[in-house]
C-alpha cells in the first residue's frame, strides 16, 4: 500500500513542492510582454536584445527588406535572393525572488514567500521545457545567492535547492532588522544578459530609491513581468469588528470598524498597487498578481496560453 502524498505546508515550501509543479510548468509556454523589433528578413522579434542567426536564402519576394538581399547567392544564380534569419534560442530566463521576512505572512492559503516560491518554480519548468537557459537572485535581510543562467534540469534543480534552503524559511533566533529591496534590485541590472526574461516575484513593499530607474533600466534591453503577490487582508480589512493576528510570535487586537480608518487602509495598499502598475509604462514591461489564497498555476495559465 502506497504512502499518501504528504501534505503542503503553509508556511514553507519544500523541495519536493518544487519538483511536484513540473507538469504544470511544461503545460504554459513563456512569452515576452509585446512584440520588440524587427529582425532582418522582416520577421518580428518578439525579445528585445535577442540575437539573431542566418537560417537559409530564398527567391526575393516583394516587400522584402532590401538590406537583407544575398548578393552572393544572387550574382551566381542571376536571380534576386534575400537572407532569412531566425532568432537565437536558449534565451535566459532569469527570476528574482524577493523572501524577506514580510513576505513570511498570510491570513489565508499560504505564506506569499511560498505562492512566490510556487510561481518561481512554474516559470522554471516551462523554460527548461522550453529549452531556455534558467538562471535566479533569491534574497532575503541576511541572504543573497545568485545562479547563472544554464540549460537542463540540473539549473532547475540548483535553483530549487536554494530556494527551499533553510536560511530562507526557518525564522532567525534574533529578527533581521527591515531591509528594502534595493541593493537586490540593482545587482539584477549587473548579472541579467540582454535579451532575457525577467520575472520579479515580490509583494513589493519597500524597493528603496531608484527602483523606478532600475525598472527602466532593465526594460531597455530586456523584458519584464512584476509578479505581485499579496494576502487579501493587505487589500481590504475584514468586515467591521475586533480581531487577533499571531504575526512573528506576537499576538496584536485590530478594530475594524471605523470607516474612515478602513478607507486609509484601502488607499495604501492601493497607492503600492499602483506604484508597481505604474512600471508597466516601460514598454516591455507588465503585470500580473497573486494573492495568497489563489492558485499560483491558475494565475500563469491565465497569462501565458499554451502555444
Amino acid at each position: 500500500m502506497s504512502a499518501a502524498p504528504a501534505e503542503r505546508s503553509p508556511v514553507r515550501i519544500g523541495l519536493g513542492d518544487l519538483l511536484r509543479l513540473k507538469p504544470a510548468g511544461e503545460s504554459i509556454r513563456l512569452a515576452a510582454p509585446s512584440v520588440r523589433a524587427s529582425a532582418a528578413g522582416g520577421h518580428l522579434s518578439p525579445y528585445k536584445g535577442r540575437g539573431i542567426e542566418y537560417d537559409e536564402s530564398r527567391p526575393y519576394q516583394p516587400g522584402d527588406d532590401l538590406r537583407t538581399m544575398d548578393w552572393r547567392v544572387t550574382a551566381r544564380t542571376g536571380k534576386p535572393h534575400t537572407k532569412v534569419f531566425r532568432e537565437e534560442r536558449n534565451r535566459p530566463v532569469f527570476v528574482w525572488l524577493d523572501l524577506r521576512r514580510p513576505m513570511m505572512f498570510a491570513t489565508r492559503g499560504a505564506f506569499k514567500g511560498v505562492r512566490a516560491a510556487e510561481l518561481a518554480a512554474i516559470i522554471a519548468w516551462s523554460a527548461i521545457a522550453n529549452g531556455d537557459r534558467l538562471g535566479g537572485l533569491v534574497f532575503s535581510e541576511t541572504e543573497h545567492h545568485e545562479r547563472r543562467p544554464a540549460l537542463g534540469l540540473r539549473a532547475a534543480l540548483r535553483l530549487f535547492q536554494l530556494i527551499a534552503a533553510d536560511a530562507f524559511w526557518i525564522p532567525p533566533e534574533r529578527e533581521p532588522a527591515e531591509t528594502d529591496a534595493r541593493a537586490a534590485l540593482e545587482r539584477l541590472t549587473r548579472v541579467v544578459r540582454p535579451g532575457s526574461l525577467i520575472f520579479l516575484l515580490s509583494d513589493f513593499r519597500e524597493l528603496g530609491r531608484d527602483a523606478d530607474r532600475f525598472v527602466r533600466q532593465l526594460a531597455g534591453h530586456s523584458d519584464l513581468y512584476l509578479g505581485l503577490v499579496f494576502d487579501p487582508l493587505e487589500a481590504e480589512l475584514p468586515p467591521a469588528g475586533r480581531y487577533r493576528i499571531e504575526s512573528r510570535g506576537r499576538s496584536l487586537a485590530i478594530e475594524t470598524g471605523e470607516a474612515a480608518a478602513r478607507a486609509r487602509y484601502r488607499e495604501r495598499f492601493e497607492a503600492r498597487r499602483g506604484a508597481v502598475r505604474s512600471l508597466a509604462r516601460y514598454r516591455g514591461v507588465r503585470t500580473f498578481e497573486c494573492a495568497t489564497n489563489d492558485d499560483p498555476r491558475a494565475v500563469l495559465a491565465r497569462e501565458f496560453r499554451k502555444a
